[in-house]
Order: structure tokens, then C-alpha cells, then sequence
């Protein structure tokens, strides 16, 4: 299931939506072996990290092994529940999920745990595509994300084919 066709929902436009700068600390939850880990990680560097949190033990050792071959050293992987972040308040400057939210059982929990995690201002992207059996639509992301505190900005790409919702912290 990790290579399953996402169109609109390539790197490069991932970036058109979160922004990464160097030196931004951002969290990925789901990062799976790396598909996006990789290139955002890239992109805040020098003195930027992002810390890649998945339920799944197996993933994160396979982003591991990604990383490596790629050269790629500022990642923080670690391993727990999306819905209880082992993070301090306010840690992070962005966050951002891939055809993710969907596989986690409590939403709304994880995404209180996100808002809570992110800086004031930081940005939360969400990658859905309608190729995804676990896709969550537009309204009903929106709806959870303003029930969990975090204000919606902005669509990039085409809802429902492949888009990233862009949400922030207040």
C-alpha cells in the first residue's frame, strides 16, 4: 500500500503547501519509508530536522534505511500512538500527514495532539487523494481540524482527485 498511485500528491507540490524553510523543526506522522520524509528533510537544511513519528515499528526502520542510501541525517524517528504525541506544547513549526489521518482510529485526538504540539502560527498539511481507501474529504477534514483548534488556509491541488489541506494553529 505505500506505493499506491497519489496523483497531485507528489513532493513538490507538498512543498507548495507546507513551505519548509532551513532550520524549521517539522513533524511527520506516517512517514512510511520516506517518500516525503526524505525531500522535506532536505529541504530544512541545513539546521532544520524532521521528526518522524509512525505507529509502526517496521517503517520507521525501513525510513531509516531510506535515509541512509539517500545521505539524508537530520530525522528523529520515533515510535507510539498518534493520539498522545511524545512532544512538549509548542515544539514544532509545522506538521504534515500523507493519506494518513484516515488509518488513525481517533482523529479528533490525533489532531488535538498535532495542535498542541505545533507553535502558534505553524502550519499543519494534510496529502488526500480519492485513490486512498482510507480518504478523508475535504469537509469532513475540515470539520475535524476546526473542532481540534486549527484553522483552515488553504487547498493546493484538486479536491477530491489529489490535494493537500493546509491547516494552522491560532
Amino acid at each position: 500500500m505505500l506505493r499506491f498511485p497519489r496523483p497531485g500528491l507528489s513532493p513538490g507540490r507538498l512543498a507548495e503547501a507546507l513551505q519548509p524553510w532551513s532550520g524549521a523543526r517539522l513533524l511527520e506522522l506516517g512517514p512510511g519509508d520516506g517518500e516525503y520524509t526524505l525531500a522535506v528533510a532536505e529541504a530544512v537544511a541545513p539546521g532544520g530536522s524532521v521528526a518522524a513519528f509512525d505507529l509502526q515499528q517496521e517503517m520507521l526502520d525501513a525510513l531509516d534505511e531510506s535515509a541512509r542510501r539517500r545521505g539524508v541525517a537530520n530525522l528523529e524517528p520515533r515510535q507510539g500512538d498518534a493520539t498522545a504525541l511524545p512532544y512538549e506544547d509548542a515544539t514544532f513549526d509545522g506538521a504534515f500527514l500523507v493519506t494518513v489521518l484516515g488509518e488513525i482510529s481517533d482523529q479528533v485526538a490525533a489532531l488535538r495532539e498535532l495542535r498542541r504540539v505545533l507553535r502558534p502560527g505553524g502550519r499543519v498539511v494534510f496529502g488526500e487523494t480519492l485513490l486512498d481507501p482510507h480518504l478523508v474529504p475535504l469537509r469532513s477534514l475540515r470539520r475535524r481540524c476546526d473542532a481540534a483548534g486549527l484553522r483552515f488556509e488553504r487547498v493546493v491541488g484538486v479536491a477530491p482527485l489529489g490535494f493537500y489541506a493546509c491547516f494552522a494553529a491560532p
